[in-house]
């Protein structure tokens, strides 16, 4: 049986490009797409993908990083699929090193170079993601230091809490009134009582 595994990082990614490949192969039915990261494989779709998957079938990924981003956890996982179930997978970004099949022609010494293989590509993605997530690490310091600011912009004090707030000092109304009149949660009424409180006393 063939099918294909698909992961996006995020909900508003597209994985349209993956799943024009699947189709192509063959598999439209069996297709199974995570939109989150691939940081553990506590992922719904890829464990519905596991728990269908028997001896002989064959999975499809676009590239061996679908599979997860952890390093050891990807490696073992291969082994798991192919050498446990006995499940071939075939990574179609670079089908020419990542085919199971082929691997298992060649008995012992396919062994040995499939794990050559998958260390060798599983560090390089490593070590890409390392190097990229320090250059956004960077970058946001460098873009912090010019002044920009990043997340919601904070409300300030406003007309519709000071009449609130007023009221709620002087006992006239409850905390949890003021709250719902200036529409605001708890925390964020009592960060403006404080602001309000400190540009009072500037």
């Amino acid at each position: 049986m063939k099918l294909a595994y698909g992961r996006v990082r995020a909900k508003d990614q597209n994985p349209e490009r993956q799943l024009v490949k699947f189709r192509e192969l063959g598999v439209e039915d069996r297709i199974f797409v995570d939109k989150q990261s691939g940081k553990d494989f506590e992922r719904q779709r890829y464990q519905a993908m596991r728990m269908m998957i028997r001896e002989g079938d064959l999975v499809y990924m676009d590239a061996l990083d679908r599979l997860g981003r952890d390093y050891d956890g990807k490696i073992t996982e291969w082994k798991y699929i192919t050498r446990e179930i006995n499940v071939d997978i075939v990574c179609l970004d670079n089908e020419a090193l990542f085919d199971s099949r082929k691997f298992k022609t060649m008995g012992d010494i396919g062994k040995l170079l499939e794990d050559q293989f998958l260390n060798m590509l599983a560090y390089v993605a490593e070590q890409e993601r390392k190097k990229n997530r320090k250059r956004q690490a960077e970058g946001i310091e460098v873009a912090r230091a010019a002044g920009v600011t990043f997340g919601r912009p904070r409300k300030k004090v406003d007309e519709t809490f000071i009449p609130e707030y007023e009221e709620w000092k002087v006992g006239r109304i409850t905390a949890t009134m003021a709250m719902k009149n200036s529409r605001l949660t708890k925390p964020t009424f009592y960060r403006r009582v404080r602001e309000y409180k400190a540009g009072m006393n500037k």
